[in-house]
């Protein structure tokens, strides 16, 4: 028998036992409603491989991710061009995760893989707002007249919160129509202290990685200049540390887009902090 050591294909310090989890990482290779360069489905798989390349130690939370005793579930099988299937399967996975009181870290995948998730989790929670890390608004009521896409993403969670529930960080494109209605209802904030109005919500985070300027993340469908740095990032993660965060998602890396593979190991940097706040 061979004696190794082996370099494992699970997300560095994952835990062995579900059971004993209190999050599940969960792959999502999902991108068949992308409107822009295709890619995101390769993300969880790459993102795995390229964790080993990150450092375990948190320097902003002085932790180990081996202390966080998060399982590393893998990747579902999603059928690529049904994405109403695919947003059942992550539904339903979901659902699973918070029956048995475990947070969720989802791993896409493009943006809409969000919405399955969030289905899920209102099983579960009715207390429940959004903190939406992106680029974009993500709020077209329809795409070339559909309306499952992930240009709309947040126009569907909408419709399941309300507007009330979502606050909005990042956006600098959209359509017209849809900065009307983060004007509307105020969804859009600028400043960490401005999320105190969620001080007595569950919150989901879900982080588009285009929220991050092209410099840095440079693999992913849709990049628009003018994002954030990371520190900046940073500075919301930190603040999220002090709310009731119960769930989470990473989306919208296209790893072979960016051929440095700088895009990736910035990804899973980010999901090392973002286990942090769970």
């Amino acid at each position: 028998m061979l004696s190794g050591p082996f370099l494992d294909k699970n997300f560095i310090g994952a835990c062995e036992d579900f059971n004993k989890s209190k999050i599940v990482m969960l792959g999502m290779p999902f991108d068949g409603t992308c409107t822009n360069r295709p890619g995101a489905r390769f993300a969880p798989q790459q993102i795995r491989v390229e964790s080993v390349g990150i450092e375990e130690y948190s320097p902003y939370f002085n932790t180990n991710l081996s202390d966080l005793n998060f399982y590393d579930a893998g990747e579902l099988e999603l059928p690529f061009g049904a994405p109403d299937k695919a947003l059942k399967v992550i539904e339903n996975n979901t659902d699973e995760i918070y029956s048995q009181n475990k947070k969720i870290l989802g791993i896409g995948g493009e943006h809409l893989v969000t919405l399955g998730t969030v289905r899920g989790v209102l099983k579960h929670i009715d207390n429940l707002a959004i903190v939406h890390f992106d680029a974009h608004t993500d709020l077209r009521k329809q795409y070339l007249d559909v309306e499952l896409t992930h240009s709309g993403v947040m126009y569907q969670i909408a419709n399941l919160l309300g507007f009330e529930n979502i606050a909005q960080i990042g956006i600098r494109s959209g359509e017209k129509e849809e900065f009307k209605l983060m004007k509307k209802y105020s969804t859009q904030i600028y400043k960490p202290e401005e999320l105190s109005r969620f001080k007595n919500k569950d919150i989901f985070v879900t982080i588009d990685l285009d929220v991050l300027d092209p410099s840095i993340m440079s693999g992913t469908g849709t990049p628009e200049a003018g994002g954030l740095n990371y520190k900046e990032l940073m500075e919301w993660i930190l603040e999220l540390k002090n709310y009731n965060v119960i769930g989470a998602d990473i989306v919208e890396l296209a790893p072979d887009l960016d051929p440095t593979k700088v895009s990736t190991a910035t990804a899973c940097k980010v999901i090392r902090e973002v286990l942090n706040i769970l």
